[in-house]
């Protein structure tokens, strides 16, 4: 907002009686009474102050709006990440589960050390790393089951998965189905695997707990609200 500035001329200016044109004999204006000339300075000042109170309480008052705008326009957003981090999570445990725990590969250098030895060792085939690769790859694709789900309490949403994958059928009252919802956390699902692909292998290349807090809010923080949310959610 643009104000005006009062200066010290204009001051005199707008404090200046003005001319007498009732008197044919006088020639140049009467200078005003000095308390008079006073209040007039006081006035316009007072005016001025205000002016500039305004001012600044409307440009502070358009800066919360702003700043609210762009936080309640991030929440979804941030909603989506989070849930497809913990949605991806969830898939790579169960793909993980899948696979028999017996199974080992070798990995390691296969150079000879000095003494003819090699230092090559056992690991589960499951949290190799060539495997979660690959498990990566098509994690995401998973994304197409999950449907979105808003809590009354919070007024945070979340995302559940709408398709067993047993067969069994589910309760879906409290989700909603919606093409653009998935596509959604698809893309967002990619995104982090394309950032964070270290971070994953180095969480699921071996047994831990209560990944999604470590991963989705501690170490990566794409849920700022994780903490609050129970570890079977998804």
């Amino acid at each position: 907002m643009w104000v005006a500035m009062v200066t010290p001329q204009r001051l005199a200016q707008s404090c200046r009686k003005p001319p007498d044109h009732a008197g044919a004999l006088s020639l140049r204006p009467r200078a005003p009474h000095p308390a008079q000339r006073l209040r007039c300075y006081r006035k316009a000042a007072t005016d001025t102050c205000k002016m500039r109170e305004a001012a600044i309480l409307l440009t502070t008052c358009g800066v919360v709006c702003l700043l609210l705008s762009a936080s309640h326009a991030a929440r979804p957003g941030q909603d989506v990440r989070c849930g497809a981090c913990r949605a991806l999570v969830d898939e790579m445990e169960w793909a993980i589960s899948q696979i028999d725990p017996k199974k080992t590969i070798q990995a390691g250098s296969f150079r000879i050390n000095p003494d003819g030895s090699q230092s090559i060792r056992e690991i589960p085939l499951a949290r190799s790393e060539g495997n979660l690769l690959e498990l990566m790859e098509s994690v995401c694709e998973r994304m197409e089951d999950y449907g979105e789900r808003m809590d009354p309490s919070s007024n945070r949403k979340s995302y559940i998965r709408v398709k067993s994958r047993t067969g069994e059928a589910m309760d879906l009252s409290e989700a909603s189905l919606d093409s653009r919802v998935t596509s959604s956390l698809k893309f967002a699902c990619e995104t982090i695997v394309e950032q964070h692909e270290d971070e994953l292998i180095e969480f699921f290349g071996h047994e831990t707990d209560n990944v999604k807090d470590k991963l989705c809010s501690k170490r990566t923080d794409l849920c700022d609200h994780a903490l609050l949310m129970p570890h079977d959610e998804l």
